[in-house]
């Protein structure tokens, strides 16, 4: 969520200043970054206080850097879905890791936490793209997640194709990842319709058939940029040497084959598959995990909000206007029960959907206003404590609906000024700016793992 002290900070001023925060040459502590940038001076995200960590702390003299990377494909404008879920979680481990790094540099020195946030345009193109849209894309997600919270100077954000040695450790990745680990992935195989037994390695329909029929058609549809999608994925994470990675749970499996990737190539090059000190060179990374947020589709409450429905009005974007955000919600899809409000996500999945979505913006610390508590006095709301809210009220969906259009409302409305200036400023070219920083900043990251990588291969 953004604050309202950022009312005015995307002139050509600002831009640049943000712009001399974020670059390499100006680097320093990220609690000094927070106060010479404008650009970091955000509201968080609703969900923010439930992100939860498999890490532990750090004791104080032995800070190892801890290094967080993430990625969102390119698909235009996000959702409340999304806003809701990955992008707010990011902008919480980025307050997380400005609160722990200021605590950590006044006793040790050296920040302890390190940000790459990455636009994955190369994962775009395993379906085909018009070109001109997917630049627009490209720039449309670098604004949004300027606009909800993540700031340059704190994070390294940046195009997936900025970055060629994503696509350079893939390859180093591909000749010792299993075709059969791969073959098991569900990602090609929900692309592309297939069930879940399928397999690439066969031309059966994965029921015991012998080929054939839709399955078998389907899977002579497969490209290989779809199916070796995880292994691009495995080589965004590693080439950082990531050592956190935040996922959903569709997305445990390809992290899951991230960490087989590392072992198996610090396992082929035994010795040289090492650094001077001993550590692996490729760092098999651990999940940082919080609560599943699965914002539902306005229009039909049994399936996740999404950009690819047909229907506009199932979907609420974080650039909607607040009338047409009124009337997407006020037309939602609940039932006939309307004497009363309950919980109920099988029984009354529209009802619950609203309920959750109030739970999180009204829940976890936001106070009235749209801004955020402290920690020490947030507290997580559920979707049956909101829905006893409604116990003697009128007309209590009307009333659901009306409050969970003020919330998402207010919580979007700084979010939609800030994008829009972003995108105005200069034709967006201020952003490609603040990209062209992040890119160099990720490439020299990625190319000092790149170093060892060739060496233990024998480039």
């Amino acid at each position: 969520m953004l604050c309202r002290r950022s009312r005015r900070i995307l002139g050509s001023k600002s831009i640049t200043q943000a712009a001399q925060a974020a670059s390499p040459s100006n680097a320093q502590p990220a609690a000094a970054h927070a106060q010479s940038s404008r650009i970091s001076h955000q509201r968080r995200p609703a969900s923010s206080s439930t992100t939860t960590t498999t890490t532990t702390t750090t004791p104080p003299g032995h800070a190892t850097p801890k290094v967080i990377f993430s990625g969102i494909q390119p698909t235009g404008v996000p959702h409340l879905g999304n806003y809701l879920g990955a992008l707010s979680q990011w902008v919480a481990l980025q307050e997380e890791a400005t609160a722990t790094t200021t605590t950590t540099t006044a006793s040790t020195g050296p920040p302890t936490t390190r940000l790459l946030f990455s636009v994955v345009d190369l994962h775009a193109i395993t379906l085909p793209q018009d070109a001109n849209q997917l630049r627009r894309w490209r720039r449309e997600m670098l604004a949004a997640l300027l606009a909800v919270g993540l700031d340059p100077a704190r994070s390294t954000i940046f195009h997936q194709s900025s970055v060629p040695a994503h696509a350079e450790l893939m390859w180093v990745l591909s000749c010792t990842a299993s075709m059969g680990y791969l073959s098991r992935m569900t990602q090609w195989k929900s692309k592309l319709s297939l069930p879940e037994d399928a397999s690439a390695l066969d031309d059966s329909d994965g029921h015991g058939g012998g080929g054939g029929g839709s399955s078998s058609s389907s899977k002579s549809a497969l490209k290989l940029g779809l199916f070796s999608y995880p292994v691009l994925q495995a080589a965004d994470i590693l080439v950082h040497r990531a050592t956190h990675v935040p996922v959903g749970d569709d997305q445990r499996q390809h992290l899951e084959f991230a960490r087989e990737c590392a072992a198996g190539f610090n396992h082929t090059y035994g010795g040289s598959g090492k650094k001077k000190d001993g550590r692996n060179i490729l760092v098999p990374p651990e999940t940082i995990v919080s609560p599943a947020r699965r914002v539902m589709s306005l229009t039909d409450p049994t399936k996740k909000m999404s950009k690819s429905d047909a229907n506009a009005a199932s979907r609420v974007l974080i650039t909607d206007p607040e009338g047409d955000i009124r009337k997407k919600i006020m037309r939602a899809v609940t039932d006939s029960q309307s004497g009363f409000v309950s919980y109920d996500p099988v029984g009354r999945p529209g009802v619950s959907n609203l309920l959750e979505m109030l739970a999180i913006l009204e829940g976890g610390g936001v106070r009235g206003g749209g801004g955020r508590q402290s920690k020490s006095d947030s507290r997580t709301t559920t979707p049956e404590e909101v829905a006893r809210g409604f116990e003697g009220a009128q007309h209590p969906l009307k009333a659901l609906k009306e409050r969970t259009a003020d919330a998402v409302a207010a919580e979007l409305r700084d979010v939609r000024e800030r994008y829009l200036e972003l995108m105005g400023n200069n034709d967006g070219k201020a952003l490609d700016d603040l990209e062209a920083i992040g890119a160099e900043k990720a490439r020299a990251s990625a190319d000092a793992t790149m170093k060892l990588v060739k060496e233990a291969v024998g480039f």
